[in-house]
């Protein structure tokens, strides 16, 4: 799959930039994409909610009223869930709600979700630039010159760019990652990726196994 490259001001750059077919060009899986999507919102919970039980409600240890003659229930204790007050039935208690996959099907989820991203048209790629101080403006400016202002972008740089980051951080619906960081739901949940022409060798080389990385 080859991709125009586009240059800052929204005309092409009159060269093109071959894309893995391997990453870009799969049948995507739309289960692994799913279990990622769920691993990844699960992950994000923090699982503190907690409510105490009748045993831990405080109060209640003697009797509050007689046994009989007072025409209501027997009630043996003002902890009774059935008050107000008392104690939760079934409530939450601190917990994980962790989900794990397998390196593999992490990936493979990756893959589905950037060639999901490639069929829609989802992907842009702009020639390499970079900010000598942060401006919201140089951001919308680009986006406007893309025609991508109006939707939801996720720009993936090369390495860490502060300018860039501090330069989006103010326009909603816009966020800037490094190209080897997004994960399936990040991929998803933007309308473009916005990416770098050298952000592309640095997003496929992420899915190369470490001891290959090495060896290169």
């Amino acid at each position: 799959m080859e991709l125009t490259i586009y240059k800052t001001d929204g005309k092409s750059s009159g060269n093109k930039i071959a894309l893995n077919d391997e990453i870009f060009a799969i049948e995507p899986n739309e289960t692994l994409i799913y279990e990622d999507v769920r691993r990844y919102l699960s992950n994000k919970r923090q699982g503190t909610a907690s409510t105490k039980e009748r045993g831990e409600v405080r109060g209640g240890g003697r009797k509050a009223y007689r046994q009989k003659g007072t025409g209501m229930a027997r009630r043996g204790s003002i902890r009774s869930p059935l008050l107000k007050g008392g104690g939760t039935v079934f409530g939450p208690k601190p917990r994980t709600y962790s989900v794990k996959m397998t390196k593999k099907m992490r990936a493979q989820a990756r893959k589905s979700a950037l060639s999901l991203k490639a069929s829609e048209e989802g992907i842009v790629v702009v020639e390499d630039f970079n900010y000598d101080e942060p401006k919201t403006k140089n951001i919308v400016e680009l986006l406007k010159a893309l025609e991508i202002n109006d939707k939801k972008v996720l720009i993936l740089t090369s390495e860490t760019d502060i300018n860039m980051y501090k330069s989006a951080r103010n326009i909603p619906n816009v966020s800037v990652l490094e190209a080897y960081k997004p994960n399936t739901y990040q991929i998803l949940n933007a309308d473009v990726l916005l990416i770098q022409e050298s952000g592309v060798g640095v997003l496929e080389s992420s899915f190369k196994p470490k001891n290959e990385e090495e060896a290169a």
